[in-house]
This record gives structure tokens, sequence and C-alpha cells, in this order.
């Protein structure tokens, strides 16, 4: 069933309508089931909680908006992103645009090993995910056209996966901080030891921890360090090594708030990714943004531009690198690239299913 709230919770976003202040309509919350969900591995769930965030009114064009690994819809609305893009005469402006900003499988209020079956949660991957937000979009809100899909990090995979696997169903596709060839490299590297430092650790005792394991901190804040950032971001920020330090100690101390199940589950959902088999498929106009020091997405290595090659309609952004970029990081915040998405909506053509 569907169900929908005045606001977002004040626990998710400390904000209630009462007190909003952002440039753009408040956001509502909702859930949508999604009844005898399949999965990849051949596993079935009877029903799958798929919890949303809409911002602007179903009247508008509709827009999807996807998130990155960990985060949720709540992660998308934040000042740099959502205050840069949603409000009165930006490029996503809510008062023209229904902005659908889904939790995909494993995330936020979506359906997840924590709520009680822990390991037993069906293994998902980033072909369930977008499966879950087609489900829901067309399903559940009854969109049948998409005028954009927009996502960071793992939204922008999963952006490059509903171009190939539904490419008329939307006018124009943004992929941000990703690539589409396969997960490899020194990304899924850092995964790998990240993941098998948390499994490895006694206290996670096969995902039937009373208390969440120790290691974990560790293992995220060194994937972390290595992984985004910026390399002059860093230099600026921590040019000593008693900065540097402080810097370790600062996120060390930092509570992880996270569940270990929930994490693990997160990140090796990645592991199969690969949209580089299909790319010829994509019929919509795509703009890839993607940072110049991004460390996950190097541009250095060829993969990239090579892979752009073989997209009918599309193009690459690369924000330069900068002391005031953060490498994978940094598409966090629309001003690098607002204008861009601007001018892509200008261009696109508005295409039926």
């Amino acid at each position: 069933m569907r169900t929908s709230c005045a606001a977002l919770s004040a626990v998710l976003l400390s904000i209630s309508t009462s007190i909003w202040a952002a440039d753009y309509p408040a956001p509502k919350q909702g859930d949508w089931i999604a009844k005898d969900f399949k999965f990849h591995t051949g596993e079935t769930m009877p029903e799958l909680r798929l919890h949303y965030t809409t911002v602007g009114e179903p009247s508008g064009q509709a827009v999807l908006v996807l998130h990155g690994t960990g985060g949720s819809g709540a992660s998308m609305l934040s000042p740099a992103f959502a205050g840069e893009l949603f409000g009165a005469g930006q490029p996503l402006d809510a008062s023209k645009y229904y902005i659908i900003i889904p939790d995909s499988i494993g995330h936020g209020k979506s359906s997840k090993p924590s709520d009680g079956m822990k390991t037993s949660f069906p293994k998902y991957d980033y072909d369930d995910m977008v499966e879950a937000q087609y489900r829901l979009v067309t399903e559940g809100l009854g969109v049948k056209h998409l005028r954009l899909v927009i996502g960071n990090s793992m939204g922008g995979m999963h952006t490059w996966l509903w171009g190939e696997k539904y490419p008329k169903s939307m006018d124009a596709l943004i992929p941000m901080a990703s690539q589409p060839t396969e997960m490899a490299s020194r990304n899924w590297m850092l995964r790998r030891i990240m993941l098998d430092t948390i499994r490895n650790d006694p206290d996670y005792n096969g995902g039937n921890y009373t208390s969440q394991p120790r290691m974990m901190k560790y293992a995220i804040t060194a994937y972390g360090i290595a992984s985004i950032g910026g390399t002059l971001a860093y230099q600026s920020q921590a040019p000593t090594a008693a900065k540097a330090d402080k810097i370790v100690d600062d996120r060390l101390a930092t509570p992880i708030t996270a569940d270990a199940n929930d994490f693990v589950y997160q990140w090796e959902s990645s592991h199969d990714y690969n949209a580089g088999e299909k790319l010829e498929q994509i019929e919509a106009s795509l703009l890839l943004i993607n940072s110049a020091d991004d460390e996950r997405n190097p541009p250095e290595t060829g993969i990239t531009d090579a892979a752009m090659k073989r997209i009918k309609n599309g193009r690459l952004f690369l924000i330069p690198a900068s002391a005031e970029t953060r490498g994978h990081g940094t598409t966090g915040n629309a001003k690098f690239y607002s204008e861009q998405i601007r001018q892509l909506l200008k261009t696109a053509p508005q295409r039926t299913m």
C-alpha cells in the first residue's frame, strides 16, 4: 500500500514544514510495497518495502534522483545539492518538475537486513535495485515517462543501468561520479578489503553480532580517506603530520551509525556491476559528470573516454581538479555543474514511451 505524509520526519531531516526554509516545496515521504519481488539470485520477498521522497507535484515533469551507497533520499536534500537545483529558477525547479527520490533496497527506510532478517535477507545487486526503482516509479507512483534520471556515485551507476534496461523511459540521463565499466581495479580492491576487515572482526560473528564490530570504524575511515576527498584538498587541509593526525582522530571519534550487515550488503551489491556491455542500447541524451580528481573513477585510464564513444548522444563534463574540489565527493556539490544540467534540459528532445 502507498502512504504519504506532509513533511519529512524530524528524525530524518531535523526539519518540519513549519520551519522549512529552503527555496523549494517541502518534501513529502511515502512507502510502497512491491509484491513478490524476485531478486537476481532467484529468491523472492512477498513484500519489499520501498520508501521514497518527493518534491513538487505529480503534474510536473518527472525527475528521478538516485543516491549513493549508504545514503538515502534525505542525503540528496542537502543545501549543496537540492539547494542548488530544486529552487525557483534553478535547473530542476520543483514548481515545474516532480522530483522522486527513492531509498534504494537496503538503504534508508526501505527493506534492509537490519529490519530483522540479518544475513537471511536476499543478496541484492544493482540490477535488483534498479528494477525496484522502476516498479516504484511506474507501479507505485503511476509515472510512465521521466524527463530525467540523475544519480550520484552508486546512483550514477544505477543511472547507466536505467538507460540500458529501460531505454525509452526517459528523455535524459545524468550519471555522476561513475563509469559504465566493470567494478574493478582500485575501486573494488578497496571495497573488498573494507568488507573483509568487517567480516573478519570476531565481533561480527557471521552477522549475528550483539554490538557493532569494533573494526568497522577503522575499515570505513581507511576506505573513505583512500577513495574520496581529493588530493589537492587533502594537501591543503593536512600539510603537516599533526594536521593529518587531527583529521584521522576526528574521523575515528565520529560514531558509526550504520548497521554492519546493512553496510556489508550495501557495498557488496556493487561487485557484479558492469554497464559496459550494452551502452549502444542507450537512447536518451546523456551527460556524464565526473571530476578530474575522482579517486574511484580516474579519467587518466581512458576507460571512460572509450565508453563515451559508444553512446549515440552523450558527452562528458569533467570538473577540473582544485583545492576546492573533493575528488569522488565533488559531485555532491551542484554548484560545479548546475548550468550543465540546465543546458541539457533545454536541448534534450522530449520523447514518449
